[in-house]
């Protein structure tokens, strides 16, 4: 087994796999997962304490960022300092509550590991030797001289990082270009990700071809580089000697320039990738800069490298309180919106862009859905196909933190506004997307669990089965079209079972199925069961990604 090195975060662990690990590390993180019962079941008392050294009680924040503070650099925990877990025999904690708290807890271990180098995700099954397609081009191959690394272009409204959040980061890490903190204005750029330890080209590919790797393959940020910035909100406002109100023609021209720019850059791109289109992916909650750059290298990287690749980062909270960080991030999430619009409609609307592929995670599908929904009024207003102006192709949900109710009215209820539609002939149904709308979901989902709790929620949507879905909802949906729900009912192939998308070698091979080579479920390649109009499940013998 190749151990992880210091400050590399494992990635596809899956509980039952961690008691074979020996490093320290790893031991360290066997105990952690003992103390908070990650095995699917309610641990079976009613209080967990943490003790520490000098046997004073601490909460289990502070006992959890303690002990995540070794797990994240990799120390361990040092014998006559580490927290020590003490049960009480009481009446059973309620089994929703001690599920929520031991997902909170871990939110708490892991809090501050998103800067760390990652290791690249497990290799999907299409691409598995023996027999697996090749990740990459032969002919595309031999014209661009490849490197094994990554540069991505980047979009963001996050500001620099404060004094405490430098501070927080640590000595031993490289400063974070943009921190937490919400910016009033977007900026964009180059975001190099680096593959470590240095593997040349041909190492890479084999590497990425292995369903168990023989070498390390990890990612880490590398250099980060402005390319531009639109001007500081809310632009100025010029009032006119007989009273008319006008935004200011200073900053129309800095504006413009900055567009002209950002186009320019993913121009400049299109010329040197095999596809005319643009990937773009958008994280959600407790994620930096450099953890979405992470999973933006990682898709993009087995998709191909073959589109212009983009990451959309927003101020999504990854410190302190967990409660606190949570609620922030959601209003982080409403604010963003209006940033990712305008980004969205600039990249679709770039001339040589043939289509926008758009990938969003977590509390990232909020906020997409809402700018989607935001672009495609404003092409009905006009009275245009969004589709046409904006040229999106497939959008898709990755375990979306959000509540499903919210989700289905963003999705349908412009269909129930007659008075909106006017400029539209008998009623006609206005489409926003090239391709199809795709949900992964997953009812193991445990981040998804405390998002639930959290908000009251009935039902989050990336927690839906397929007979979540009533009949007579999936055929509406059906007859709307161009809409698929899948859900992943098998063990969790990360800790939270919340990335799944990347952790399981079964998903992501589905995933690269629909955005690199455009096919249907159903189709070879994505054999899935159909279990109604819009629902589909992994076979039983897939769902485990083992």
């Amino acid at each position: 087994m190749t151990l992880i090195p210091k400050g590399v975060q494992k990635r596809g662990i899956a509980p039952t796999d961690l008691t074979t690990l020996t490093d320290p590390f790893h031991a360290s993180m066997v105990k952690a997962l003992k103390m908070i019962g990650t095995d699917g079941e309610a641990p079976g008392y009613a209080e967990r304490r943490w003790r520490g050294r000098d046997d004073h009680d601490l909460d289990w924040g502070a006992g959890a960022v303690r002990l995540g503070s070794a797990l994240c650099h990799g120390t361990g925990i040092e014998s006559g300092s580490r927290p020590v877990l003490t049960r009480e025999r009481r009446d059973p904690m309620p089994p929703t509550f001690a599920k929520a708290a031991a997902t909170i807890v871990a939110a708490f271990l892991l809090a501050g590991c998103a800067t760390s180098a990652r290791q690249l995700m497990p290799t999907p099954v299409l691409y598995q030797l023996p027999g697996g397609q090749p990740v990459f081009d032969r002919a595309a191959e031999s014209q661009q001289r490849p490197s094994p690394d990554l540069d991505l272009l980047f979009i963001t409204d996050r500001a620099p990082p404060t004094a405490a959040e430098q501070e927080a980061q640590g000595q031993d890490q490289d400063p974070l270009p943009y921190g937490q903190e919400r910016a009033r204005r977007i900026a964009f750029g180059s975001a190099q990700v680096r593959v470590v330890p240095g593997l040349d080209w041909e190492a890479l590919r084999e590497q990425s071809q292995l369903a168990k790797r023989t070498r390390e393959v990890n990612l880490e940020l590398g250099q980060v580089r402005e390319l531009g910035a639109f001007p500081q909100e809310p632009y100025r406002l010029h009032r006119t000697e007989d009273g008319k109100l006008l935004r200011d023609r200073a900053e129309l021209e800095r504006h413009a320039e900055a567009k002209g720019r950002l186009q320019g850059e993913v121009q400049r791109r299109l010329a040197a990738a095999p596809s005319k289109e643009v990937l773009l992916y958008v994280h959600g909650f407790n994620e930096t800069f450099a953890s979405a750059a992470f999973t933006a290298a990682e898709l993009c990287h087995f998709l191909g490298r073959e589109h212009v690749c983009a990451f959309f980062t927003w101020p999504a909270s990854s410190t302190g309180n967990f409660l606190t960080s949570y609620t922030t991030t959601t209003e982080s999430a409403d604010y963003a919106v209006e940033h990712l619009k305008k980004s969205l409609r600039m990249l679709g609307m770039t001339p040589g862009v043939e289509g926008v592929q758009i990938l969003a995670h977590s509390r990232g599908t909020a906020l997409t859905l809402k700018a989607v929904r935001e672009l495609g009024l404003e092409a009905i207003a006009a009275g245009k196909e969004a589709v046409d102006i904006y040229k999106f192709n497939n959008l898709v949900l990755l375990s979306p933190d959000i509540d499903v109710d919210i989700a289905a009215q963003q999705l349908t209820g412009f269909l129930s506004d007659p008075d909106l539609i006017t400029l539209w002939p008998e009623g006609k149904v206005p489409r926003v997307l090239k391709g199809r709308l795709t949900v992964y979901t997953s009812p193991e989902d445990r981040a998804l669990l405390v998002s639930k709790i959290l908000f009251r929620s009935r039902k989050r949507a990336g927690q839906l089965r397929p007979e979540d879905i009533p009949e007579k909802g999936q055929r509406y949906m059906e007859a709307l079209g161009r809409m698929d729900l899948i859900s992943y009912l098998g063990k969790r192939t990360d800790f939270f079972g919340h990335s799944y998308f990347t952790t399981n070698p079964q998903v992501s091979s589905d995933l690269v199925q629909l955005i690199r080579y455009g096919r249907r479920l159903g189709e070879p390649g994505r054999q899935l069961i159909k279990t109604g109009p819009i629902t589909w499940k992994f076979p039983l013998d897939q769902a485990t990604g083992r």
